[in-house]
């Protein structure tokens, strides 16, 4: 049995499918298993990764787990997994963990914190790190609708944005192929893309412009400020401004993983066009 968590993500809904698809039992975990719409005879199951009392039944005959962790409860899920006879987890981490010093990065913290912990355990443990992910523009989405410009800090910042498909059959791979066993795999998408350029491609899809208005970092940290906690928001201005006009060097990893080049920002934007133009 494979345990999914964070059961409503994009990725975790993806990734249920794909498995549901090659016959393999799949448990789908979330701390609102109500509101879940898995494919017929995937079964669902209460698990709040912070509160151990959720632990024990989502785990009972799971040999595999797929995992979006809290570091606030990671030893007592380790604890309850191991116990559980689990052998083998996929863990989504992220990139940040890769920066000179992720303790004191409050986006990379707790990532760094559920890899140690998991590193240090007795089960088998496969790690992804991705990167940016494309979804992060949809927080633009309220703006563009309204005809409003973006307003960006620093929008020739280059990532390469990674498609959730792409991710989700990454972990669908690293949870299938006994090849992929305890690697540790860095993800991006295909190509470096300044925001600028981002918003470029958005506007192609959804077939009107979208205006890029640079404001300062103060400007907009305080427009984030109802939004975001200010530790969060410095650490992504210290990211912005480290790659501003700086080229990204993106990963072959999804190739790797899957078989198929990683998908491009345009072929997210023109998947998920309708986010951007519906009422």
């Amino acid at each position: 049995m494979i345990l999914i968590t964070g059961g409503r993500g994009a990725v975790a809904t993806r990734l249920t499918t794909l498995l549901h698809r090659d016959g393999l039992p799949v448990r789908v975990g979330s701390a609102r298993p109500d509101g879940l719409t898995p494919p017929d005879g995937v079964e669902t199951v209460r698990l709040d990764l912070t509160d151990p009392a959720t632990f024990h039944a989502a785990l009972s005959g799971v040999t595999t787990v797929f995992l979006y962790a809290s570091a606030e409860r990671i030893t007592d899920f380790i604890d309850h997994a191991h116990r559980a006879a689990v052998t083998h987890i996929v863990l989504l981490s992220s990139s940040s963990v890769l920066g000179d010093d992720p303790g004191n990065d409050p986006l990379a913290a707790a990532h760094h914190d559920v890899e140690r912990a998991l590193l240090a355990s007795p089960i088998t443990t496969t790690i992804l790190r991705p990167g940016s992910f494309a979804s992060n523009v949809a927080g633009w989405a309220w703006a563009i609708k309204a005809g409003r410009s973006i307003c960006l800090p620093f929008p020739e910042a280059h990532d390469a944005p990674l498609h959730e498909a792409d991710l989700a059959e990454a972990a669908h791979a690293a949870l299938t192929d006994s090849r992929h066993r305890g690697g540790r795999f860095t993800l991006t998408g295909p190509e470096s893309l300044t925001f600028a350029q981002q918003a470029g491609l958005l506007a192609a899809a959804i077939g009107r412009p979208v205006p890029v208005d640079r404001v300062t970092p103060q400007a907009w940290k305080q427009q984030m400020a109802d939004h975001l906690p200010a530790a969060y928001a410095d650490a992504l201005l210290n990211y912005w401004e480290s790659n501003d006009k700086k080229p990204f060097t993106p990963t072959g990893t999804v190739e790797d993983l899957t078989g198929h080049p990683a998908r491009t920002f345009s072929t997210w934007a023109a998947d998920h066009a309708r986010q951007f133009t519906a009422p």
